[in-house]
Order: structure tokens, then sequence, then C-alpha cells
């Protein structure tokens, strides 16, 4: 059994903490929010927290380079599991704008998890993470991929529990529910549900007719890179549907590993000659962006000005 497919089998089998009993509350707070009409800001120097007020409301998001955390809530549990070192609100508040969410459903709520391994997170706590950003930055927009983790539960059941966040705990104002890809302006201060599952409403996540994903995770990188740039080539010469170019691996090395390989090559390919010009990358779901500025280069392949660094905290 190659080392892969080992790091997968131990994430299934180490035995996960409970997210039962006093956590079953946490992170449950209301959403009630309006939905106010939202124009793009465009005389001011934008910042990463702002970076999408700068597109107009008609930009379709199959238009769009979006900067994303695979796993975004992995952050405990040793070296092969944490595929990030920040925190969701941290996340977003450097320009990701897709996140990767991984639930399993226990007592009646999602805990999030990496294989086995509960992350001390609840899915409350990425919704309320969500709410507070968008409602301080009401020009951004968040995709969020929901898949279920470390449980077997119906379809059904998932969605009944999902349907509890939305009505019992008030989080239905949060997310854009249609069917289809929206474009900006009517995704504006929302979170855009892909949705994982049978029946949780939303887009279809992986929908062959709206979306085209590279997700080798299995490729080693030095086989992972050259998915990821023919990936990227293909986004710009046939744009139509929505692009995902997963830069994350789980072969052979640790998930930090991986993204020290990989992160840099895919930065120098963007801000190359060539790669600079290239915009409507898709979706980029990464590990560990934070540590070479890649979301920072992602934004910059959408059109708009230049965007300057936040502060430091």
């Amino acid at each position: 059994m190659g080392l892969g497919l080992d790091r997968r089998g131990f994430l299934r089998g180490a035995a996960g903490l409970s997210a039962a009993g006093v956590l079953a509350g946490a992170g449950s707070g209301r959403f009630t929010a309006g939905a106010a009409e939202r124009r793009p800001a465009r005389s001011r120097a934008l910042s990463v927290q702002d970076w999408m007020s700068a597109l107009p409301d008609a930009t379709p998001l199959t238009r769009l380079t979006i900067p994303g955390t695979h796993d975004s809530g992995a952050r405990i549990g040793g070296p092969w599991v944490a595929c990030q070192n920040t925190a969701v609100d941290a996340q977003l508040a450097a320009g990701i704008r897709f996140l990767d969410v991984r639930c399993r459903a226990v007592d009646n709520v999602f805990a999030i998890h990496h294989g086995a391994f509960y992350q001390q997170l609840m899915f409350g706590d990425v919704l309320n993470a969500c709410r507070a950003f968008l409602a301080a930055h009401p020009s951004e927009t968040v995709l969020m991929r929901v898949k279920q983790e470390y449980s077997e539960v119906s379809a059904e059941e998932f969605r009944r529990i999902f349907g509890s966040y939305l009505d019992d705990k008030g989080y239905r104002p949060l997310f854009r529910l249609d069917a289809g890809l929206p474009a900006l302006g009517e995704a504006r201060g929302r979170v855009v549900l892909l949705a994982d599952s049978d029946g949780l409403g939303g887009v279809r996540y992986g929908d062959p007719q709206v979306f085209d994903i590279q997700d080798d995770y299995m490729a080693e990188p030095f086989g992972k890179y050259p998915k990821i740039e023919a990936q990227f080539r293909k986004a710009v010469a046939q744009p139509g549907k929505l692009f995902v170019n997963y830069v994350s691996t789980a072969a052979l090395l640790p998930p930090r590993s991986n993204a020290d390989r990989l992160n840099p090559q895919v930065k120098t390919l963007l801000e190359g000659t060539e790669g600079s010009g290239w915009t409507g990358l898709g979706i980029v779901p990464m590990d560990f962006p934070n540590e070479f500025g890649l979301a920072e280069t992602l934004i910059r392949h959408n059109p708009g000005p230049r965007f300057t660094r936040p502060a430091p905290r």
C-alpha cells in the first residue's frame, strides 16, 4: 500500500474526538441581517478584504478567479491531518472566497472533521465567521462546498440537519440556495451553497454541466503540477463552466510539505510573462496559501485595480 493510501486509512481509522454533548450548541447564533442592494466601490484603493467590490454586478462567477482553501477547517491532528494554519475568519480576511467545509453528522448538529479528527469547530462557528465577515464587507460573496465527512447518515438525514441550521438556528438569510450560478451582484453579502450532498438546495457541486474540476489528490507534487497548469490553460482557452483547480494533494508527504513544493511553483507560473495575463481561472483551493501570498496573486487575475496588502495585525 502506498503512502498516500496509508494517510487516507489513517484519517479514517484514528479515533476522533466526540463532538456530542456540550458541543451540540456551539456556534448556533442566529442570522438576521437584511439583503440590501450593494454596488461596487471604485473610488478607493482596495484591500484583499474587499477585492470583489472592484467588479461589476453583472460579472458571472464563471469569469472570476477565486482563491479558496481545501479542507478549510482542518488545523488540528498533526502534520498528516492539518491543511491550514489560519482560522476561517482569517482566511476570509486574507481574500479567500471559497471554503471547503467537511461536516460530521452527530447528535443533530454538524461537527467539522478531517477524517476521524474533530477540528474543535462546529458548522455554526463557520457560518458565524462568514456572517460577520459579509456584514462588514457586503461587496463580497463566499462560495461554500458542504460535504459529509466521517459519518454515513443518509442524504435525507444530512439534509434534515442542514435544514435545522437554516430554519431553527436562523441561517437561511445568509445563504443563496438557488440551483443556478448567480452573477456576482446577486451573490454579494451571501454564501453561495455548493452542495456536495443530495437535496440540500443550492448549486450541485460537481455537476458536469456546471463544473470542470481538477482534484487529483493522489498525485505526488511532480505529477500534480502539470495537472494544475493544464487546468489553468483550459480555463483560459475554454471559458464557460466554473473551473475548480485543486493545488492541494495528499500523496507521499504531509499537506504542508506538498504545499511547500507546489504553491511556489503555481505562484511563479501566475506571475510569469504568460500567466500574469490570465483571468477567469475559476476556484483555486489550496493548502496553507498564506505562507506564500498565493491568494493575493490569484486575486490579481481578476479585472480591476491593484490591491493593497492588509495592514499587519
